[in-house]
């Protein structure tokens, strides 16, 4: 069906474009941008005056909990989840079950994908086999199934050659590997980040080192090894500073943060408020603010949502008894444009945090508005206010800690492959 969609305000920060322009949509591509091709014939139209245009959302990190999980949400769910929060493009880590360490896995995926056909699923294959940490994985054959690139998930690879072998390994397939830095021994059982709160509640702490020695150790075999490298939910400042002299010394890295760890700290928790519960933990607010100066340097290049819906017993019991995660895909716009509205960083910044820049790590052809891509959009009406209620969310998890949070720029359309899927 041939879409128009006339008088928006478009951002596109892949061109640095910002102003009022027409977009004319044909075959599941932009056809034009501006003026009306001649041979165009106006099937379907939105009025977007007064609302803001860009390109669809891009999460770099959502868990679907299907395959293996269905009890807890679905591709179907959660995809439609995506589409209302405007996401049309999302990646899931490995650790499905089964795992995402053979062809026939990441084909499940994408077939399930295809068929609710509301956002592009883009699956992230094992490094390890059963994510081990042991035998590396067919990644040649992986990479040929679908995946885009290879990570352990939240397992660490604690024996450094074999870390090195898979660098080497992705490096020769012109792969990227997606890592999650955590030192396990330092880690252990813990469930909050280790400091004054920690200390009061009695719970067991987890040290920022716990990152960031891994991010250290992992940088030295990047540097040896050559190959491209995207640290995801970077949670420490000492982290950004490791990051920032890496991108210096000209290594091929790039790094994300979940947006709830640009939001909240480690006193959000409370008194054992176990929906603030989420690994990596909660940090200081010092941590918080190296995080946000991170991401004005461009250091840190993407925000997503680390999205992991739960069911409600999941969050019931003590709170180191609890399982970690937070359902983000609904609050990931609206809590990154709160960024903006709190003088943080710019709208271009924001909207190419959730757009280009993760398309640009990725590799993949989407987050821009320009003829010939595909149609992929999000419309935001920048002047719609409304109270965050999770038990509202059309994903399957209500797992947030943002109850009652006001909020701004809610998503009015969602187009994907030139198709409203919401709104």
């Amino acid at each position: 069906m041939n879409l128009h969609i006339k008088n928006g305000r478009v951002i596109n920060p892949a061109s640095q474009l910002d102003g009022e322009f027409d977009i004319f949509i044909a075959d599941e591509k932009i056809v034009a941008v501006g003026e009306q091709p001649s041979n165009f014939n106006v099937e379907q139209s939105i009025d977007a005056t007064g609302l803001i245009v860009c390109p669809g959302l891009i999460d770099m990190s959502a868990r679907l909990r299907e395959s293996g999980q269905e009890h807890t949400a679905t591709i179907d769910s959660e995809t439609r989840a995506a589409a209302a929060g405007g996401i049309t493009s999302l990646c899931v880590p490995p650790d499905t079950d089964p795992l995402i360490d053979t062809p026939a896995a990441v084909e499940l995926i994408e077939e399930r994908a295809k068929k609710a056909a509301r956002a592009m699923v883009y699956p992230i294959g094992a490094l390890t086999q059963g994510l081990k940490g042991e035998l590396l994985t067919e990644m040649a054959a992986l990479k040929t199934a679908g995946c885009i690139g290879f990570s352990n998930g939240r397992t660490p690879i604690t024996n450094s050659l074999i870390l090195r072998r898979a660098m080497e390994y992705a490096a020769s397939l012109n792969l990227t590997i997606f890592i999650n830095p955590s030192d396990p021994w330092l880690q252990s059982q813990g469930c909050a980040h280790e400091g004054a709160v920690s200390a009061r509640l009695g719970l067991t702490g987890i040290p920022e080192t716990a990152e960031t020695i891994a991010v250290s150790r992992d940088l030295l075999l990047i540097e040896q090894t050559g190959v491209s490298a995207h640290f995801h939910n970077i949670t420490a400042g000492k982290s950004v500073d490791l990051i920032r002299e890496a991108q210096h010394k000209g290594l091929s890295v790039s790094a994300d943060v979940s947006i709830h760890h640009l939001h909240l700290t480690e006193h959000d928790i409370g008194n054992y408020d176990s929906l603030c519960h989420v690994m990596p933990p909660l940090r200081s607010i010092r941590d918080r603010e190296q995080l946000q100066q991170g991401l004005r340097e461009g250091v840190i290049s993407a925000i997503c949502s680390n999205h992991k819906p739960l069911d409600q017993d999941a969050k019931l019991g003590p709170f180191a008894e609890t399982t970690p995660g937070i359902s983000g895909l609904e609050t990931l716009l609206p809590l990154t444009l709160k960024l903006v509205n709190d003088d943080e960083i710019s709208l271009q910044q924001a909207i190419a945090n959730l757009t280009y820049h993760p398309a640009t790590i990725l590799g993949i052809e989407a987050g821009q508005i320009q003829v010939g891509a595909q149609a992929d959009l999000c419309i935001i009406d920048p002047n719609a206010y409304y109270e965050c209620q999770p038990n509202e969310f059309i994903s399957t998890g209500k797992n947030s800690p943002f109850t009652g949070w006001l909020f701004n720029n809610q998503v009015r359309h969602t187009i994907f492959k030139g198709i409203k899927v919401f709104g």
